[in-house]
């Protein structure tokens, strides 16, 4: 790893980030990250998702208990909003806002964004039906032939609203924190 370092440093001039990193503490890290807007906008987003998504899932599933709530928020993949193209959207707008849409950063999280929300309304959803499909065809065979079944996960992608709320709420959050 040592070596990599020496590498990159090797290559950087003596004004670089990656020399300033070296001399930088582990406590000025840690609070030149807390101010840094674009990694704000991005965990306030991913918060903000999470939450919501807790709310949603109180609001459409009032026969649950309060521990599938949190669950949710915390463990659960797909439900509305999506926190992953909340995350990304909010990532790429604000290095957009900061760096401006022209910088390599920003067309490096466009494109990282794009792959997140394709993944999260396409393959993930799909995965997902064909988990239900599976387990509901596991069993019917089950029934029939009197054979024991495991069901296989579920993982629940999202839907294109969810997909798109999500989006627009990291939008938001990275245009507030921007404006603030």
């Amino acid at each position: 790893m040592s070596v990599i370092f020496w590498l990159f440093s090797a290559l950087l001039d003596k004004n670089s980030a990656l020399i300033e990193y070296k001399k930088m503490t582990a406590s000025t890290a840690i609070r030149s990250l807390f101010e840094n807007k674009i990694f704000l906008s991005t965990v306030t987003s991913l918060c903000v998702a999470q939450v919501l998504k807790m709310v949603f899932y109180l609001i459409t599933n009032k026969n649950r208990k309060k521990w599938d709530a949190i669950e949710t928020m915390i463990w659960r993949t797909g439900g509305m909003p999506s926190s992953h193209s909340a995350v990304v959207c909010a990532l790429a707008t604000s290095i957009g806002i900061y760096e401006s849409i022209t910088s390599t950063y920003f067309i490096i999280s466009l494109i990282f964004a794009m792959v997140v929300l394709r993944d999260s309304v396409g393959v993930r959803r799909a995965a997902g039906l064909q988990a239900k499909a599976l387990n509901n065809l596991g069993k019917q065979s089950a029934k029939l032939t009197g054979l024991e079944f495991h069901s296989v996960k579920e993982i629940q992608g999202h839907t294109p609203l969810e997909v798109l709320v999500g989006s627009i709420l990291g939008i938001l959050i990275a245009v507030c924190f921007y404006l603030l």
